[in-house]
């Protein structure tokens, strides 16, 4: 934006195509961005959340579509958010799942036996594959992940149907979004 645009916005809200312009801009920087030699660029981006905090990744791309790129990457960092901050819980529905799951097990790429710290260490790993090899194959890992867990979840009495539904439900629109990458169509 321009000083004399920026100036005419002064004091006003962004409507909803500039939020959208605006997510799907700090996106595509970010993988770019983060496309370095330098692993600890990688290393730094995996730890975006704990610098710029979780709730502004999600004003500025919770609301972007699941199969988007600000909407993928929305879901890839609330996953390991979601490890980082559950790993018992997040190890014990991934174990449960795996047996009945090992196509997806294997994608992934747990540690065994999965555990807490394995589970912690394969989310940073997606992570970080995002900024050093391909986009599409951290969205696979994850989606896989992700269909292994809510495999488990549903398993689970101590967790509900829906939000083993929920997180299937993410396990798809992660696939959904590695497949438009490789299309060439992840907007």
């Amino acid at each position: 934006m321009s000083p004399d645009a920026m100036e005419s916005h002064a004091g006003a809200s962004p409507g909803p195509d500039e939020l959208a312009a605006a997510a799907d801009a700090a996106a595509e920087l970010l993988v770019q961005a983060g496309r370095s030699e330098d692993p600890a660029v990688a290393d730094r981006f995996v730890g975006l959340v704990e610098e710029v905090g979780l709730e502004t990744l999600a004003e500025l791309w919770s609301h972007r579509p699941a199969r988007s790129l600000p909407g993928a990457l929305w879901r890839l960092y609330l996953v390991r958010e979601w490890v980082q901050r559950q790993p018992e819980v997040a190890s014990r529905e991934y174990a449960s799942g795996s047996a009945i799951a090992p196509v997806s097990h294997v994608i992934a790429g747990v540690e065994e036996p999965p555990g807490p710290r394995e589970v912690q260490t394969l989310l940073d790993a997606v992570l970080a594959g995002l900024y050093q090899r391909d986009l599409d194959s951290a969205l696979d890992r994850c989606a896989a992940f992700c269909a292994v867990t809510a495999t488990g979840r549903a398993q689970d009495d101590r967790a509900s149907a829906a939000s083993a539904a929920d997180l299937m439900t993410t396990a798809e629109d992660l696939a959904a979004a590695a497949s438009l990458w490789r299309a060439g169509e992840l907007d």
